[in-house]
């Protein structure tokens, strides 16, 4: 094969170093059903670039893009408008430099964004520390927890009912693996609801989201404070960045770790990524947080500079006792983090956020007028739940083919729970205009 230069005798030295006998070996722990049983049936063995050009462009006309039509999806990633200032800036050559910093003679653009990435995220957050970014909210949240567990030497994170299904299944599927118990409690609205009667003394953290999964903000002082009485460590998960703007931030409010997806700032939806983990965390934790950390300096001359203060990472150095094996910087999305929030500046990230919360009001009293609509959630930044009067995944397929995508259907998030199959959550931004809001209240009450 082209880009696999090794021979065969390669190939059977490497395997016997390791003691597996073949190749299939090295898959034992993907489960039989997971694996194909040959080529994949209908699939063509040789096609000209032309022709795949033409085949994939055929699949890919078949979606229908947030762009494309007027868009109300949220859940965890939203739209908004990345000015293009913000592409050119990342493409200078400053900053576009080598992925990796181990150099900082040589990388001093990449570090010095980082370094203000670090600041940006400690003041959104209202935190003491923050690290060089993550890979998305989701590890993040499970980077957290065993952050957690190792500060406090315990192994039992709780999980609200109302956390992200993705966050929540990212942190079972290693706490399977890596040896830590998960109590995850069932959906529901008020996310902070049978928290504190789970509090033990093998409690290592609980983890809560803010807003939470169906939108609504809630006062956490109370719970950090239960929290703190039993020695585990509070952590907040923010979904949408932006919020930021005109909330009162989760280090006000007592939490010890702050996770949050970065991608409503410098970063498109992409179909899904790549996006930007935030973490930030309380300076006395310091030392157990997982990434690296950049810090500011004087070179010999006296002149500012910048370093890799801390680096926990299992690639060099730490190795084994390294305090994360996931974790990287999303260098180039945490780039265009810094430089959109940095055009924004705290007055445009104020106004940003005052108008997707105002477009959000807006969708609310219209869509609550709507016959058989209720609207669930209390007090909500720019994302609220409704209770439909029928299957609310129906409703979404209908819409899309009206011109709206209307939301996500609890029963995507929550298959297996028939309680959220009439739930859909709806989320608006800046991107959102008051002729989409009328279009979507008109087509929903035509499809009900």
């Amino acid at each position: 094969m082209r880009y696999l230069p090794h021979t065969e005798a390669d190939r059977e030295a490497m395997l016997a170093a390791i003691g597996a006998k073949s190749v299939d070996e090295l898959f034992v722990d993907v489960p039989a059903e997971a694996r194909l049983a040959g080529p994949v049936a209908g699939l063509s063995t040789t096609k000209s670039e032309l022709e795949v050009e033409r085949i994939l462009g055929a699949m890919a006309a078949k979606n229908r893009p947030a762009g494309a039509m007027a868009s109300f999806m949220g859940s965890g990633a939203y739209r908004h408008h990345v000015p293009a200032s913000v592409d050119y800036i990342v493409q200078r050559g400053e900053f576009l430099t080598s992925y990796t910093p181990y150099q900082p003679e040589i990388a001093q653009g990449t570090l010095q964004y980082l370094f203000e990435f670090q600041t940006q995220v400690a003041l959104l957050t209202g935190m003491e520390v923050a690290n060089a970014s993550m890979y998305d909210a989701a590890t993040a949240a499970v980077e957290a927890v065993q952050m957690a567990n190792r500060v406090t030497r315990r192994g039992k994170a709780i999980l609200s009912g109302a956390l992200h299904p993705h966050y929540r299944e990212t942190i079972e599927t290693h706490g399977r693996f890596s040896g830590f118990d998960v109590a995850a409690l069932p959906a529901n609205l008020d996310g902070l609801a049978g928290i504190e009667a789970l509090l033990d003394a093998k409690t290592s953290c609980v983890v809560v989201q803010y807003p939470n999964v169906f939108g609504r903000l809630q006062d956490l002082r109370g719970l950090a404070a239960a929290c703190q009485k039993a020695g585990a460590l509070l952590i907040v998960a923010i979904p949408e960045i932006v919020s930021m703007g005109a909330v009162v931030p989760p280090g006000d409010m007592g939490a010890d770790i702050v996770v949050a997806e970065g991608q409503s700032i410098g970063n498109a939806l992409n179909f899904g990524g790549p996006y930007v983990g935030l973490f930030a965390a309380k300076e006395k934790y310091l030392r157990q947080m997982p990434g690296r950390l950049c810090g500011e300096t004087v070179d010999a001359d006296g002149k500012r500079g910048f370093v890799l203060t801390l680096s926990t990472r299992e690639q060099h150095i730490r190795r084994e006792k390294a305090t994360s094996n996931i974790c990287t910087n999303s260098g180039l999305c945490a780039l265009a983090f810094t430089v959109h929030l940095s055009l924004l500046g705290e007055t445009g990230l104020k106004r940003l956020a005052a108008l997707n919360h105002a477009m959000a009001t807006s969708l609310e009293a219209k869509l609550a007028r709507v016959k058989g609509v209720k609207v669930l959630t209390d007090a909500y930044f720019n994302e609220f739940a409704l209770e439909l009067p029928r299957d609310a995944a129906e409703v979404v397929d209908k819409l899309a083919d009206k011109g709206v995508l209307a939301g996500v259907p609890g029963g995507r998030l929550w298959p297996d729970d028939p309680s959220m199959a009439r739930t859909l959550i709806v989320a608006a931004t800046e991107t959102n205009t008051l002729a989409d809001i009328d279009l979507f209240a008109a087509k929903l009450a035509e499809v009900l």
